[in-house]
């Protein structure tokens, strides 16, 4: 579908055509964009050449997306690096597992809640193990390179601000980019570097907040009303976005007589954390697509408004991911079937919190191998994404 968002109407202009890359937040579900992006890769025939100069990330999808952009000078193998990481994922490569740990981390969140403790517990988890792992295998000074080199345009990673509120893109580009500033959201000029991946990809409650200049910074899902608008405010005239939960017509509502567990609530949370903005945005940018076709060019340009269409093709599970999930819960550590057992989590109806946490390799592969099915189930979408002038 054509689509264009109330950002989109008011950026300039660009002679160049750039297609975009959204991939948005959901923890260990990320895997399956990494599925779309091979799929992606395989239909354009293997290309070296970056099909897109503007990436953009949040949460675990930053991390994706700063792959993506440090390996910008060859495709191929930037998609490459991303399957390597994910077909080979083991919890112990993104938190603390032991019991030693966990328990230390139980001992606290209980001491706290009795008032024993007066220390507040920062996180249910200790994601060190994932910053250890980005600061050994990601060269972030590459990005910069392929920004020179013309491989790349710009690159965005958006957290969220917990004293301000304000959700914050930060951005690494060519000359051409300029920040901005709407309401509740803005995009500050930085060189990328570990900390803004490690607060982009801050998961509430369960990761650590993160400190970024003066102020910490958690999960850049939150508070993100208009997941795709940095891509559009960085120039791009056509987006691919990549969700990480299914979009479903069915609004009928089922009958339950059994009181939600506290893995049901969490999940609903991290559902309208990490997915409802998405479908709200998409459907505002229909919306308003729809509305500038009706305007005929010559109005337009008498108005002096540069106003422009943008594409966006959509990609997202065409299964839902917690049943999945609920396949291979027996995988998660022991010390993390012990922390979720009580709040329901390894029930099937608790399955969706665990989806988010659940950084295994069987799991991360079977997403993968959807995103791979889904998108080359739509290889002619694809196709006609990438055609000069379409």
């Amino acid at each position: 579908m054509s689509t264009s968002s109330t950002d989109s109407n008011v950026s300039p202009l660009r002679p160049k055509s750039r297609a975009g890359l959204v991939l948005t937040g959901g923890g260990a579900r990320a895997a399956y964009q990494v599925g779309v992006v091979k799929a992606v890769r395989d239909i354009l025939g293997n290309p070296v050449k970056n099909p897109f100069p503007i990436l953009v990330g949040t949460s675990a999808g930053a991390i994706n997306a700063a792959t993506l952009a440090a390996y910008a000078d060859n495709f191929t193998k930037a998609v490459g690096n991303l399957l390597e990481s994910w077909e080979n994922m083991h919890v112990d490569h993104v938190y603390k597992s032991d019991f030693p740990s966990i328990m230390r981390t139980g001992a606290r969140w209980l001491g706290a809640i009795m008032l024993i403790s007066r220390h507040n517990p920062i996180s249910l988890l200790d994601n060190s193990p994932l910053a250890d792992m980005l600061a050994r295998t990601l060269p972030f000074e590459r990005i910069q390179v392929n920004i020179d080199s013309g491989a790349l345009y710009a690159v965005s990673v958006t957290a969220s601000g917990y004293t301000s509120g304000q959700s914050v893109s930060f951005f690494q580009g060519g000359s051409g980019t300029e920040g901005w500033e709407r309401n509740q959201r803005i995009g500050a000029a930085v060189t990328l570097k570990l900390e803004y991946l490690l607060a982009s990809s801050s998961l509430p409650f369960i990761f650590p907040a993160v400190k970024v200049h003066r102020e910490y910074f958690g999960d850049g899902s939150m508070r993100q009303i208009a997941p795709i608008s940095p891509a559009l405010h960085l120039g791009a005239d056509r987006v691919l976005v990549v969700g990480t939960g299914r979009q479903t017509l069915d609004t009928a509502r089922s009958r339950s007589s059994i009181y939600p567990s506290l893995a049901q609530i969490a999940g609903h949370a991290l559902n309208s954390i990490f997915l409802d903005s998405l479908s709200v945005d998409l459907e505002r940018l229909e919306r308003i697509n729809r509305t500038v076709s009706l305007i005929p060019p010559d109005k337009l340009a008498e108005g002096n408004l540069p106003l422009r269409p943008i594409k966006v093709l959509f990609i997202s599970p065409s299964q839902p991911i917690e049943r999945i999930a609920a396949r291979f819960l027996h995988e998660l550590p022991r010390s993390i079937r012990f922390l979720l057992r009580p709040t329901g989590a390894l029930n099937r109806s608790g399955s969706n919190l665990a989806s988010y946490l659940l950084f295994e390799e069987s799991f991360c592969r079977a997403l993968v191998d959807l995103g791979y099915q889904d998108t080359t189930a739509r290889a002619n979408e694809v196709l006609a994404f990438f055609e000069p002038g379409s």
